[in-house]
């Protein structure tokens, strides 16, 4: 009898074994079925729309279908999913969520930034034509513009009505977005650059035909719709845009400004109160670290000479914008040679140092890094602001060149493009900003241990990056949060950071018109150290540089507890 019971205990154990495999396989079949119709879904006519849909109707219909997704979603058991399945559980609810937001929050009403918009987004349309498809493609998304222009004017006027415009004092300077393409001859147009190389493969017939085509396209539908946003911003928009500043200060603004905090932390534990505490802290410790460097080089002054000294002495400037892209190369081929020593993993694809285009540069940030696909030809690009170069302080170089190119952004951005086929492709193209922006920050700090900083000026540099993005903490939550005037905020910049007067009112500008991104550099960044500290005091000796930066991008873009859930079992395995 007692045979005959092991038997069946046997059994029972076996048909549990099964049924539990079965199950995985049907979670995990479920989920790869809602991934699938996630990346195959379109929600325009691409031919109706080249440069793409942005109808109020358009998106209220992604929003429903991310509601479907979301509904179908709840199905899968994330228990019986692999590791790499149940990251892409979790980023595709986040990213769904995000869209159904997106909606409800009607955040398309306000398709503005102080340093970029609807219509300046148009030249990252601009690029070099290599064959005969992409020049028509290219056709294709000028003669567009004319809908693109009217479907975000609509927003506009109702955003106006609804008091969620943006707020006017952003809007200092913001006509060079749109007089720059105003031209008398249809040559002078950006627009017209990419046909003035044209791909070696057409023929005589082909060439005068594009040409032809170009001309128009430029005199009828590129120079005469930058006239109408130039009347349309000037006559109708600025004068009825809002005089108040944060967001919480518009219809909804409180709830919206959480919503964005949880986005771009990727967490729902902090309120803004929260951040702005951790903030405050952080301005005191990179503080204290700022005066030792002042001690050390024996400057005879207090605090705020020391960064009228830096703001002025011309040794911290560039005299050609030339000489500031030289500069630029340098430093990112000296970060280069550093890579093997820190990452296990390199990226295939190169990147090139190139000038922020003129006819987004006056409004536009220090340097941006601007990637491509991994199927592109084109390289990755550090984009340097070489406008105004009283404005662009050589000693901040070396942290702007490691978070923009490698190893931050190209690394980080080129690794995620390139992961292999067990991660969906949804993932490849996703960026959130605590993860990526955290590790452009954590690369600042890493540039210490690959010998970047070498004068204690540029050391100063890194400290004052540092402390411009735990400054952001402060002020993002002040303007949006606790009422801050523009004024508190460039004061209070300004006697914390040795970021050029320029720049921080360029910056200021920015955290007003795109709140919470701000938050999630410093907030992606200490949790990356956080977790770097915790690996090194529980593993000692068996903690490898290489392995830890390995489990932090072999994954792609993650929210922080992923990354938190990731380090800890990383933890966990080497310790036994």
């Amino acid at each position: 009898m007692l045979f005959v019971k092991r038997i069946l205990f046997v059994f029972l154990l076996c048909l549990m074994a099964c049924q539990s495999k079965q199950d995985s396989k049907s979670s995990s079949e479920l989920l790869q079925h809602i991934i699938d119709d996630y990346e195959s879904h379109e929600g325009y006519d691409s031919n109706m729309f080249p440069l793409g849909d942005f109808s109020e109707e358009y998106y209220a219909s992604e929003a429903e279908f991310a509601e479907s997704q979301l509904e179908q979603l709840k199905q899968v058991d994330a228990e019986t999913l692999s590791e790499t399945e149940q990251i892409s559980l979790t980023l595709l609810k986040f990213v769904l969520q995000d869209q159904i937001d997106f909606y409800e929050f009607e955040s398309y009403l306000n398709p503005l930034l102080s340093d970029t918009g609807f219509h300046t987004n148009l030249t990252y349309e601009v690029r070099p034509l290599t064959n005969y498809k992409q020049v028509k493609d290219y056709l294709m998304k000028l003669n567009a513009i004319p809908t693109f222009v009217d479907q975000n004017l609509i927003h506009l006027r109702a955003g106006l009505k609804k008091g969620v415009s943006q707020p006017r004092v952003i809007f200092k300077g913001y006509e060079s977005t749109y007089d720059t393409h105003i031209v008398a001859n249809f040559e002078d147009s950006y627009y017209y650059t990419p046909f003035k190389n044209l791909p070696t493969d057409l023929n005589n017939v082909q060439k005068d035909s594009v040409l032809k085509a170009a001309k128009q396209a430029i005199e009828t539908n590129v120079i005469p719709q930058f006239k109408r946003i130039k009347t349309f911003f000037e006559t109708e928009y600025f004068p009825k845009t809002r005089t108040t500043l944060g967001v919480s200060e518009t219809p909804n603004g409180a709830a919206y400004y959480q919503n964005r905090i949880n986005f771009y932390t990727t967490s729902t534990q902090y309120t803004a109160d929260d951040i702005h505490q951790i903030g405050l802290k952080e301005v005191a410790r990179i503080k204290a670290e700022m005066e030792t460097i002042i001690d050390d080089l024996n400057f005879e002054g207090s605090f705020e000479d020391f960064f009228h000294f830096l703001r002025t002495d011309p040794q911290f400037y560039a005299e050609t914008p030339d000489e500031l892209l030289m500069i630029a190369r340098d430093m990112a081929k000296r970060a280069d040679a550093q890579l093997p020593r820190f990452f296990k993993t390199l990226p295939r694809k190169p990147y090139g140092v190139a000038p922020v285009p003129d006819a987004i540069a006056p409004k536009y940030t220090t340097g941006r890094y601007i990637g491509t696909s991994k199927e592109s030809t084109d390289p990755g690009y550090y984009w340097v602001n070489t406008y105004d170069l009283p404005s662009r302080t050589l000693y901040t170089m070396p942290a702007l060149t490691v978070h923009e190119a490698v190893p931050g952004h190209h690394l980080q951005g080129s690794l995620n493009n390139e992961l292999g086929d067990s991660i969906p492709n949804f993932r490849k193209d996703l960026y959130l900003s605590a993860y990526g922006e955290g590790w452009g920050l954590y690369c600042e700090y890493l540039a210490e241990d690959m010998g970047m900083y070498t004068t204690p000026y540029e050391q100063f540099g890194k400290l004052t990056y540092e402390m411009w993005r735990a400054c952001r903490l402060v002020v993002d939550t002040g303007i949006h949060a606790k009422g801050w005037t523009r004024q508190q905020v460039v004061d209070f910049m300004a006697s914390n950071t040795a970021l050029s007067l320029h720049e921080i009112n360029t910056e200021t500008d920015r955290y007003i018109s795109w709140p919470g991104q701000a938050l999630s550099y410093k907030i992606g960044e200490l949790k990356i150290r956080e977790l770097r500290t915790k690996a090194e005091a529980a593993l000692g000796p068996k903690f490898d540089i290489r392995e830890f930066h390995e489990v932090i991008l072999n994954q792609g873009t993650v929210t922080l507890s992923v990354l938190e859930n990731r380090i800890d079992a990383y933890i966990s395995k080497q310790s036994s």
